[in-house]
């Protein structure tokens, strides 16, 4: 009866092992399979430029065919996707890395900071007038500039065009502008 009981042990023991041979044998063949699954490539060598993904350059082929519009269109999705802000933000501090981006940036900067200049004069230019009116553009000119005569008036009227007035106030420009515009005369302020 031992000799029984053994033979069955073993016999036992046989299919045991050959379970566990069987399963080793499945766990090496699902290895060899994720192994040869993933492609493995070999690194580039330093200097050489790496090649880039085919699934990455398809996408790149598919949005270089795309007119203004639809690029629109992608950014407007994407940024909805991704939900991303509308305008882009630069983090702080990355013009340091950037290299030469930084000096635009900077002069753009320093224009906006620099004050613009404010013109506070300005010249007031009788260009032409209506020869029908030059009776009372003269008497006009008389009225509104100091010192002149009618005889200076009307000489000054004739040399057009001249300047009636230089560095004068915005306020007092139009008002001499529309004074002469009322007589006939065509006026610049300059």
């Amino acid at each position: 009866m031992f000799a029984v009981r053994t033979t069955f042990q073993l016999g036992r023991l046989g299919s045991f092992s050959r379970q566990i041979a069987t399963n080793a044998a499945r766990n090496a063949e699902a290895v060899a399979a994720t192994m040869g699954a993933e492609k493995m490539t070999m690194p580039v060598p330093e200097g050489t430029e790496k090649p880039a993904d085919p699934k990455l350059v398809s996408i790149v082929d598919s949005i270089a065919r795309l007119n203004l519009l639809e690029v629109s269109e992608l950014s407007t999705l994407l940024k909805r996707k991704l939900n991303l802000p509308d305008t882009a933000m630069m983090p702080a501090g990355f013009g340091a890395f950037a290299g030469g981006a930084a000096a635009p940036a900077a002069v753009a900067d320093e224009e906006e900071a620099a004050p613009k200049v404010v013109k506070t004069t300005f010249k007031v230019k009788l260009v032409k007038y209506d020869e029908k009116q030059k009776v009372a553009l003269i008497k006009e000119v008389k009225n509104l500039l100091e010192g002149m005569n009618l005889v200076q008036a009307k000489k000054f009227v004739e040399s057009t065009p001249t300047i009636v007035k230089d560095d004068v106030p915005k306020e007092e420009a139009e008002k001499l502008k529309e004074a002469f515009t009322k007589v006939g005369a065509v006026v610049e302020i300059e």
